[in-house]
């Protein structure tokens, strides 16, 4: 059976234009991403003609500044553009949302004549960003990362290996953390880095249970000279860059995550008004109605809950323990409600003719990546009580 279109969602949008904008995205995903995902993702094949597309509607750039290419849009609309993306297919709506957050640290401290020389073809010009922090021994811990970038008169030289990298090896550049100090997080500063940068290559993708048709893969600096015009900050404040980005990247997860919720949903109640057993619909049985009204339920409480945190967002309020709160919620809803879709279909759902299981092995990575939610407990309760004592 074929994935099928997400029904329509009673969307909170603050505009007619916001409006005219979800509807344009709804059909783009339902003409060009959703049919065929579930091959393409099988297959591992990275849909770039798709991200091309999306440049090219003025979508990869939306919670940007227009003066630059960006859309002008507020984190609560551009996140309902990511939700609906990741519904049509998560390998889409996560890479909008790590190339965001790859031109989150231009955008957010660049100085006027690197922002003015970068990104409008970042924002708009079909490039695709990465986001290059973690390391094969700096995970959750990533002020401990190593990648050392050495001052060599106008330019650095890098080396070191980054892991974990989404879009490694096809990106068209690399936000760059690098240790140009001492040790710890006051020693690390953020680099803009062309992806066909000598010395720069990336490994073989590693192999995946889900989200096959995104390449996740190491980035190895070997000798890679950056010019200090692409230094991003201040020496040495590349992590407070890193942290900035990820408060933002994690309501883009926590978007995702709901798409994907979604898209089960949808599959679960159609597959439960279709099917028959003992002469009627299983979803006349209390026990599959009370599933699904659970399933809703927490979809809905997700979406409201990465939406509210995007509002303080785009007043200017902190949003940090929001936004890890909706991080760590949606991405669990997610994986609650993809494993109940999978239970819904029966055998059905435990093979790849339905679109069930594909859904739960990509719920997956969603509490993992961008910070793993027993990460996101940690920042909610340090918000809540303060630093631990040692």
């Amino acid at each position: 059976m074929p994935d099928r279109a997400q029904q329509p969602v009673d969307r909170q949008l603050p505009t007619e234009e916001a409006r005219d904008l979800i509807a344009l995205v709804r059909d783009i995903a339902q003409r060009e991403i959703a049919p065929g995902a579930a091959e393409q993702e099988e297959a591992g094949a990275f849909p770039r003609e798709v991200f091309s597309l999306l440049s090219e509607s003025g979508l990869l750039g939306l919670p940007y500044a227009s003066e630059h290419g960006g859309g002008d849009q507020p984190y609560e609309v551009y996140l309902q553009v990511l939700e609906e993306l990741a519904s049509a297919r998560l390998t889409v709506g996560l890479g909008v949302s790590v190339h965001s957050l790859a031109c989150h640290a231009l955008a957010g401290f660049g100085t006027k004549e690197q922002q003015a020389e970068h990104l409008p073809a970042m924002l708009g010009g079909g490039l695709l960003g990465a986001y290059c922090l973690s390391e094969p021994a700096a995970g959750s811990d990533a002020a401990s990362l190593r990648t050392k970038a050495v001052r060599d008169g106008d330019d650095w030289v890098v080396n070191g290996t980054k892991a974990w990298i989404t879009h490694g090896g096809v990106a068209d550049f690399y936000t760059l953390l690098a240790r140009t100090g001492g040790e710890g997080a006051r020693g690390i500063t953020a680099f803009l880095v062309p992806g066909d940068a000598p010395g720069l290559s990336a490994a073989a993708p590693e192999k995946k249970m889900g989200m096959k048709g995104s390449p996740t893969a190491q980035v190895h600096f070997d000798g890679v000279r950056v010019p200090d015009a692409r230094r991003v900050g201040e020496e040495g404040q590349g992590f407070s860059i890193a942290l900035a980005a990820l408060d933002s990247g994690r309501l883009g997860i926590a978007a995702c995550a709901v798409g994907v919720a979604q898209a089960a949903l949808d599959a679960a109640v159609e597959y439960a008004t279709d099917r028959r057993q003992f002469g009627r619909p299983i979803a006349d049985f209390q026990g599959l109605r009370f599933m699904i009204a659970d399933m809703a339920t927490r979809i809905e409480a997700g979406r409201s809950l990465y939406l509210s945190a995007a509002r303080l967002r785009d007043q200017g309020r902190p949003f940090s323990r929001q936004a890890a709160m909706a991080k760590l919620f949606c991405t669990d809803a997610a994986m609650s409600v993809t494993t109940d879709a999978v239970q819904i279909l029966g055998g059905y759902g435990y093979t790849q003719d339905f679109p069930a299981e594909r859904y739960m092995r990509e719920a997956k990575v969603l509490q993992i990546v961008e910070g793993t939610n027993q990460i996101q407990r940690m920042v909610i309760a340090r918000h809540l009580t303060g630093p631990e004592t040692r």
